[in-house]
């Protein structure tokens, strides 16, 4: 069955690094490596590349709103020929607060803006020449002065709301969900894959050690931020089984930033949206969500301790190695 591996914030880019290596020689389907305020994607994903062979490679993901459509295409293009071929571009909207507070632009019409970069990102990856009118953007006679190996570059959107699910399987390759219950999440790809069948892909916050309760207490520390600075997942949430808690983490966070806010997190809240416990523990959890109807699980790495014994650990439990 297929697993992907997702190595990100919580690393240095010697570690993302060191740990790509190592799953270079496993039969691990894709490191996807994500992008928040620190490491760029494209230059994460060319290093990457170089030490790997086989392995596929996804950005989870490029926020729309950081770059223009060409620059994108520009960038998928090299890490595509760097790569031989082995990119998955991953694209998101990122979240108002990133999009306004840290890059200066509005967020604005997040569907409508992803709707033209897919289109215009495809018109410029066949090599022609792109001449596009839309809503938002309006490009004129560009032509890639690089010739792309290959005229499709698989493209993933992350999804959360509907309107952006239902666009995700009209014009995406795949998504990338991330957050989302394990039941609401079985019924969304029930529905939406008996339209049309697309790769499913759901990153997984994921914390494995001996003792329990260090992995269960590390993987409720991520999910507690994300909850706080998220609006876009609290409020999915809240409508989908968990008002209570993000109401309660969000309450005390606005009190008291993020040092306490993980114990507010209830263990069924942990045990729809993470996987956290020790290796038997989370061996089962996984399978939890494969039965939602995921093709690709992708453990997001979440270091307990030591960060070469936690990922050895890992690796052990759902790479067999």
């Amino acid at each position: 069955m297929r697993i992907a591996c997702s190595l990100g914030s919580l690393l240095s880019i010697n570690q993302v690094l060191k740990c790509s290596e190592i799953l270079s020689k496993t039969n691990v389907d894709t490191i996807w490596i994500p992008e928040t305020w620190g490491m760029e994607n494209f230059s994460m994903l060319s290093a990457v590349s170089n030490k790997t062979t086989t392995q596929k490679i996804g950005s989870s993901i490029i926020n729309i709103y950081s770059r223009s459509p060409a620059l994108i295409a520009m960038g998928a293009t090299t890490v595509d020929t760097l790569s031989n071929e082995r990119l998955i571009l991953g694209l998101g909207t990122s979240s108002l607060p990133v999009v306004e507070t840290f890059h200066g632009y509005k967020f604005e019409k997040p569907v409508q803006r992803m709707k033209e970069y897919v289109e215009i990102i495809r018109l410029i990856l066949s090599g022609k020449q792109v001449n596009y009118a839309g809503e938002i953007f309006d490009l004129k006679n560009f032509t890639l002065l690089l010739k792309p190996k290959r005229e499709s570059i698989p493209i993933y959107l992350a999804a959360v709301n509907q309107k952006m699910v239902d666009l995700t399987w009209n014009i995406g390759d795949g998504v990338i969900f991330y957050l989302r219950p394990l039941n609401e999440m079985k019924e969304t790809i029930t529905k939406m894959q008996s339209k049309k069948k697309i790769d499913v892909t759901c990153q997984i916050i994921t914390s494995i050690a001996e003792d329990s309760d260090i992995a269960i207490n590390r993987a409720k520390k991520t999910l507690a931020f994300y909850v706080s600075v998220g609006k876009i997942y609290r409020e999915f949430l809240a409508n989908n089984g968990f008002k209570k808690e993000t109401s309660n983490i969000f309450d005390e966070f606005k009190k008291s930033g993020l040092k306490s806010i993980y114990e507010l997190v209830s263990d069924s809240m942990l045990q729809s949206l993470c996987i956290a416990g020790n290796p038997d523990e989370c061996k089962k959890q996984l399978q939890n969500f494969r039965e939602t109807g995921i093709d690709l699980p992708i453990i997001q790495f979440n270091p307990v301790g030591d960060m070469s014994d936690s990922f050895d650990l890992l690796k052990k439990t759902f790479l067999g190695e």
